[in-house]
């Protein structure tokens, strides 16, 4: 095992073929830049390595939120220019990452928290976490989840979801094809295991290429 010591706002640490990125920023994870940075170093550094099988996206906090999404201090007109860029670096490398990639989610995740865990192949939440895109209620729209959520859950609850600012409980994100799995928090972790468990046990060539025919 070893462990990237230089990151401060994200840990990496792999072991068995799992590579495990976590958002640490708490209580409430939102995104800065130095952190975005942080997180698409870690991601080219690990899609690199030949030993994983599969990569796990998950957060440390509250245990009710897994992110709040992407700092408005990071979105003055200095500092947008570099934080769009960077966000959607960040998204791109998780959707078109070469191995499955799977998110635990144990709190809410909303706005960039929520467009980080649609950038991920696998998405397990617990019970009591939302997602949601409240970006219309700031008179914006969340791009990413725009080009990935209609074919999630189809046009209609996309719409609810982007153009409304509803959130859905992860019961109910389940039921519609948004996530996975939802799961008692005090299990997460156990489920978390089953699925890697069942990664792992396959060859990294055939997830790579399975996942890109996806």
């Amino acid at each position: 095992q070893h462990k990237m010591t230089e990151l401060k706002f994200v840990e990496w640490q792999s072991s068995d073929g799992v590579g495990r990125l976590t958002l640490k920023r708490p209580p409430f994870n939102v995104v800065n830049i130095a952190m975005l940075r942080e997180m698409a170093s870690a991601l080219e550094a690990a899609a690199q390595d030949s030993t994983l099988r599969v990569l796990v996206l998950r957060a440390e906090g509250t245990l009710r939120v897994f992110s709040a999404g992407v700092d408005v201090a990071d979105h003055t007109a200095d500092k947008v220019g570099d934080m769009i860029p960077l966000f959607d670096q960040v998204c791109v490398a998780l959707a078109d990452f070469p191995i499955p990639t799977l998110a635990i989610v144990h709190g809410h995740a909303l706005g960039g928290g929520c467009e980080l865990a649609l950038c991920c192949d696998l998405i397990i939440a617990a019970d009591g976490a939302n997602f949601g895109q409240p970006e219309i209620k700031l008179a914006t729209i969340a791009p990413i989840a725009a080009l990935r959520l209609p074919g999630a859950i189809g046009y209609h609850r996309a719409a609810e979801m982007l153009f409304i600012g509803e959130t859905v409980n992860a019961v109910e994100a389940a039921r519609i094809g948004l996530i996975n799995r939802a799961v008692p928090v005090d299990e997460l972790d156990q489920v978390a295991e089953q699925y890697l468990d069942k990664l792992r046990g396959l060859s990294a060539a055939k997830c790579g290429a399975a996942r890109k025919r996806a």
